[in-house]
């Protein structure tokens, strides 16, 4: 009853101050909020922008208010809308060593071993769905003819880090040794995910480069990667830090909730003040703006002023983890980065995550692995969420997942 009581008054108390916190946030985009000419369907994305800012704004009273959580409110909004059922797919829900999963592939038999892709989807680790990302797992799934396996790992903070790339890594073995059971060729399995399901799947083809006892993995594909917890003043950052859907602020605040850390640090480890001289020094030759092509400097980019760089090491000791190649896999030595498989990285212009994408593509390149490159010219962060929405999504959605589909389909 109290339950029921308290999702009563929270419905009531919404109804109330909803429309007041939408023209709130129309206020906060039309001041703040960046939109650059070339984005794809201005119009459009300013209106989301502006009930993505009023959905934060709802989550912040109702936790204020001991309704509902901001993180609950934000997990019920991500999951986007439900699917139609799809007779030509058979999809199954699994558990792959006790990692709950969700198989895609067509009910059409075939006579030979199919092809399969293992996806991690993105949501900064305490957000996202599978559900999210189902209309696009299910036109992949019947476009390329394989076999998707799509994780649903423990969500952060609930499920400590670094539990959810605890689980991704379980369910890949898994699946490697099992793949004759889903009539999946194991040599050909692909992995990959999007923003931090990218992260997840960076890291696990660098630490199945030397198993012996496991096929080598076919392919990896990194969609729209955040790779790095080091520098964000790189060009990206800067020229992006107010674009729909990922402010540059929300990159640390995100982060401090996966890890489980106080936000109130988000100021500091923008600033770099986590970050010793030491480890910058260490980690400057794959972590640098110089490293960034220079036509990717040209909307404007300023290094930022070492002054303002001020180690604090009470910021270092509760944000080190951020340094660790397990959250940021691109300072993987180049010794593990020689060893990994083809690789598809895919970045939008208008997404304060770009840059990683482009320092691991060159990370890649230097040691001799094949990369493909897709560069979405008007794109932003997240927008494969929006794909088989109709008049709802955007173009450049559809162009993105086309272009992953043919990109698996000619491995």
């Amino acid at each position: 009853m109290v339950s029921f009581c308290k999702f009563i008054t929270c419905v009531l108390v919404t109804v109330a101050i909803y429309p007041a916190l939408f023209l709130v946030s129309v206020i906060i985009h039309y001041t703040q909020a960046v939109v650059p000419p070339g984005i794809d369907q201005p119009l459009k994305l300013r209106l989301y922008n502006c009930v993505s800012i009023s959905v934060f704004l709802l989550g912040i009273t109702l936790e204020k208010l001991r309704l509902y959580t901001l993180v609950g409110l934000l997990r019920l909004v991500t999951n986007g809308l439900p699917c139609c059922r799809d007779s030509s797919l058979l999809i199954q829900n699994q558990t792959f060593d006790k990692v709950p999963v969700r198989i895609y592939q067509l009910k059409e038999k075939t006579t030979q071993k199919r092809k399969a892709l293992l996806y991690f989807h993105g949501g900064a680790g305490s957000l996202g769905s599978i559900d999210a990302f189902e209309r696009m797992l299910r036109h992949i799934a019947k476009e390329c003819d394989l076999v998707v396996v799509a994780v649903s790992y423990g969500l952060g903070p609930e499920n400590p880090y670094p539990n959810q790339y605890a689980e991704c890594l379980k369910a890949a073995v898994h699946f490697m040794k099992k793949a004759e059971d889903y009539q999946v060729e194991a040599s050909r399995i692909i992995i990959g995910g999007d923003s931090c399901g990218a992260n997840f799947a960076t890291q696990i083809c660098q630490l199945l480069g030397d198993r012996k006892d496991l096929p080598r993995v076919h392919a990896q594909m990194l969609i729209y990667p955040g790779l790095q917890g080091m520098d964000f003043y790189l060009p990206s950052y800067q020229q992006n830090s107010k674009v729909a859907f990922l402010w540059r602020k929300l990159v640390i605040f995100f982060s401090c909730i996966y890890l489980n850390k106080k936000v109130s640090l988000v100021n500091d480890v923008l600033e770099g003040c986590h970050v010793p001289e030491a480890i910058r020094l260490k980690y400057q030759k794959w972590v640098n703006a110089d490293l960034i092509p220079e036509k990717f400097k040209v909307r404007g980019y300023k290094p930022q002023d070492p002054a303002l760089r001020k180690f604090k090491p009470k910021v270092y000791e509760e944000m080190k983890q951020m340094l660790e190649v397990t959250f940021s896999p691109l300072f993987a030595e180049d010794a593990v980065i020689c060893k990994l498989p083809h690789t598809c990285i895919l970045t939008c212009e208008f997404d304060v995550l770009r840059d990683d994408g482009l320092l691991y593509k060159k990370r890649l390149e230097d040691n001799g692995v094949p990369v493909k490159w897709i560069h979405v010219e008007n794109g932003i962060h997240g927008i494969v969420l929006f794909f088989g929405y109709g008049v709802l999504s955007f173009p450049s959605a559809g162009r993105i997942v086309n272009d992953l589909a043919e990109w698996v389909t000619c491995l």
